[in-house]
């Protein structure tokens, strides 16, 4: 380990096939749920607490705010035929530009489909290919509105390593998702039922929604060797003004503000460092790091090697002294080691965390 320098190495670990949760549990706040509490927690040592996720008012309080990411997952999977009759797909991220037709997508093979190459999918509709972008996306332009053919031709984008589909698409929504725009579902979230959100408001636990419409960054893996030669994709967010408000208030009254998922607090952290409420976020979140708007965290287990587990190894660390970024990484594997072997699910269609 470099002292200088963090490596994506250093943020890897090993996670048997079967830990991997095929389906989300049934009922949704069945889930488990494991507590880390940083200010008792030591390098390598978390504190830790089992739960089950129905139960997590248990470690909120009244005048606590939970922040939610009500972004809507689109069925952004379009399977597709190229022209000489081979299979093709198209998963489309956000629109490209102003022109509402044109998106940015990532398409396979892209090697074999040239720019102009159109693609047909199962309702019959084509779909113009451009030119191959710096980034891996490439440009599609759709004949009408791409929500429509989407809803009508599409797929739920469930992660690569969720290889059985049984689960209705539904399952991979939030109950409360409404702006429709995400490539992937704010995970974190769909633990919560509507009695459970009913529940805890009666308690005195108030809800407020931001909207960040999960993009690239999901999908693809840290780059090179260290830590920091990674770039992050810009992801639209949007702060409502009553939540704002709250926000305000919960400051005020002495309550913590409580973050549903990872890009509830990239909304959150990017708002409060820009004083913008609307925008583009290309805000890369690694260890260590000074939170200024988030005092803790409801989140899935992360793959290794992402920036989600980064992010989430910098929020271990700043309550934790803060520790050093080896030490909050340490504290956070032990968390991870301690679930799996309590027979915890990962990722997507996991358990969940609370971090206070």
């Amino acid at each position: 380990m470099s002292d200088a320098r963090l490596r994506v190495d250093d943020f890897d670990y090993e996670l048997p096939p079967s830990a991997i949760a095929q389906s989300p549990a049934e009922p949704r706040d069945a889930a488990r749920l494991l507590v880390v509490e940083r200010a008792v927690s030591r390098p390598g040592a978390p504190a830790l607490s089992h739960a089950t996720f129905r139960d997590i008012g248990e470690w909120l309080r009244p005048g606590d705010l939970l922040v939610v990411n009500d972004s809507r997952v689109i069925p952004a999977r379009l399977p597709a035929r190229r022209e000489t009759g081979g299979v093709a797909e198209i998963l489309a991220l956000r629109q490209a530009g102003d022109d509402p037709l044109r998106w940015l997508a990532l398409v396979r093979p892209s090697r074999r489909i040239a720019t102009g190459t159109k693609l047909t999918l199962r309702s019959g509709e084509r779909v113009e290919v451009g030119e191959r972008l710096g980034d891996g996306t490439r440009p599609v332009t759709f004949a009408r509105d791409p929500l429509a053919v989407m809803a009508e031709a599409g797929e739920m984008p469930l992660p690569p390593y969720i290889r059985e589909h049984g689960s209705a698409p539904e399952r991979y929504q939030t109950v409360y998702a409404d702006p429709p725009g995400s490539a992937a579902a704010p995970t974190a979230g769909l633990h919560f039922t509507p009695r459970l959100l009913e529940r805890l408001v009666a308690t005195g636990v108030r809800r407020a929604s931001v909207t960040l419409h999960v993009g690239l960054d999901t999908f693809r893996p840290l780059e090179g060797e260290f830590v920091d030669e990674h770039r992050i994709h810009r992801e639209w967010y949007e702060v409502p003004v009553a939540t704002r408000v709250a926000l305000d208030a919960t400051r005020r009254a002495g309550g913590r503000v409580v973050a549903v998922g990872t890009t509830s607090v990239r909304v959150l952290e990017t708002a409060a460092r820009d004083g913008a409420m609307s925008g583009w976020s290309d805000l890369y979140i690694t260890p260590p790091h000074a939170f200024s708007a988030v005092d803790a965290l409801v989140t899935n287990f992360h793959l290794p090697r992402s920036s989600l587990l980064l992010l989430v190894t910098a929020f271990v660390g700043a309550g934790m002294g803060p520790a050093t970024p080896f030490e909050a990484r340490d504290t956070l594997l032990a968390a991870y080691r301690a679930a799996l072997e309590r027979g915890y699910r990962y990722f997507s269609f996991g358990d969940a965390m609370l971090i206070v």
